[in-house]
């Protein structure tokens, strides 16, 4: 039975960020994503542990996220930026007791050719990696299909994978993204069980409009047992935007058989 965490960006939207805490604790969750708890790690480790809840994942420092950037691991103008928003995640992973960190690595920079963007990445990947470790956490890296995000570097799990093969860090693994991987690669399954020895973190939301199970063309009733079978222990991240209330969007949980909780 999958391990479900609530994604705190895109459920209980209807209260803000500090009341959601209590809002999946409610639903009968234990655990969450925090996509960005920087400026707030105090607050959020309280409510943390107010709520009995445990924060599974967040995301390295994305730049200016408002202005369309989705992380600067590219840039090699920016590697001392880079480097301190590693110091930065592992003090508030250290906060909120964290193991996982997510690195979005950006978008392609029209200036720069594809193996300055390629080494500069494994470059920096690598260093995360090697600080990341000596706190026992895993760093992530997830791939963004090209039909939402345009122009970002890392658009397939193939690419991620090689990626990561490049960094050759025992403790950098794939995002998978259910979501991103249909809407850029399809058929989800078989590319999950042949990758599932290297994926860290899943992630899901029904496509095309990211809404939740049951809502479009993929067959979650079927795609989370597959992810079972394959033999998958980890979380898997609501990462969807609900149709309607968070609450109500939640019934499919118990429709197909599994628990908020477990």
């Amino acid at each position: 039975m999958p391990k479900l965490c609530a994604n705190l960006s895109f459920l209980f939207t209807e209260v803000p960020l500090e009341q959601r805490f209590a809002a999946a604790a409610a639903s009968g969750f234990r655990a969450v994503e925090l996509p960005d708890p920087y400026g707030h790690v105090e607050e959020y480790a309280g409510l943390l542990r107010e709520h009995g809840l445990q924060l599974i994942l967040f995301n390295l420092p994305m730049g200016d996220f408002a202005a369309g950037e989705r992380g600067f691991a590219l840039d090699p103008t920016r590697r001392e930026e880079f480097h301190a928003g590693i110091e930065r995640a592992l003090e508030a992973a250290r906060r909120l007791r964290c193991t996982r960190i997510n690195a979005l690595v950006g978008i392609r920079k029209a200036e720069l050719d594809e193996r300055t963007l390629w080494e500069t990445a494994v470059e920096n990947l690598r260093y995360a990696a090697a600080r990341l470790r000596e706190s026992g956490i895993t760093l992530l890296v997830e791939p963004l299909n090209a039909l939402d995000t345009p122009g970002f570097f890392i658009e397939t799990t193939a690419r991620a994978l090689r990626l990561l093969d490049d960094v050759g860090a025992e403790n950098a693994r794939l995002q998978f993204d259910c979501y991103h991987v249909q809407r850029g690669e399809g058929n989800v399954t078989a590319r999950f069980a042949r990758c599932v020895a290297r994926v860290g973190h899943v992630q899901i939301a029904d496509s095309p409009e990211r809404h939740q199970p049951g809502t479009g063309e993929l067959a979650y009733e079927r795609i989370l047992r597959a992810i079972d079978t394959a033999g998958y222990a980890g979380w898997v991240g609501l990462e969807y935007r609900p149709s309607g209330s968070t609450r109500e969007s939640l019934s499919w949980i118990e429709e197909y058989g599994f628990t908020a909780g477990a």
